[in-house]
């Protein structure tokens, strides 16, 4: 029998909620081939909200020129089955983007949206995966081809800590 779930769900993002230690690897510059890399850590700690149909998390990142606290929302609708994620930068409070959307399919999250980065249109994407199932991933990526080719920019690997 085939275990794989083709569909997301509520419970997308169990294995998330709790106390995490992060790891952070953000390109130095973006969509200009750039090959180095900031190393910095952080923390998050995330909760479910709305009755189990969503969550919080509230994060600080301590880049090499500055720390700042950012929150992330994400909400799950069961009519579609996709999931919207916010992100709110503590140092830009005021600014509110439209959300990513998508899903998990067979155990990877899969989110899109279109931005503005520096002028230029975009696609971006970030992906949930679990290289092991207590150490959570996310890596965002940008296109500026529509999506036919993707240049990743930003890891964040979790350690939970409580």
């Amino acid at each position: 029998m085939n275990s794989i779930t083709p569909q997301s769900s509520s419970e997308d993002f169990d294995f998330f909620i709790g106390n995490w230690q992060v790891s952070h690897r953000r390109l130095k510059h973006r969509l200009v081939s750039c090959s180095q890399w900031d190393n910095f850590s952080g923390t998050s700690t995330t909760q479910k909200i709305l009755g189990g149909a969503g969550n919080f998390d509230d994060n600080r990142l301590d880049m090499p020129q500055e720390s700042y606290h950012a929150a992330t929302l994400r909400t799950y609708d069961s009519g579609t089955g996709l999931w919207s994620i916010w992100w709110l930068d503590g140092r830009y409070s005021d600014q509110l983007d439209a959300p990513m959307q998508g899903q998990f399919i067979n155990g990877i999250g899969t989110f899109y949206v279109e931005e503005t980065f520096e002028g230029k249109t975009i696609k971006v994407r970030f992906l949930w995966t679990r290289p092991t199932p207590d150490t959570p991933r996310w890596e965002q990526a940008f296109s500026q081809d529509g999506g036919l080719t993707w240049e990743t920019n930003w890891l964040m690997d979790f350690n939970k800590i409580d």
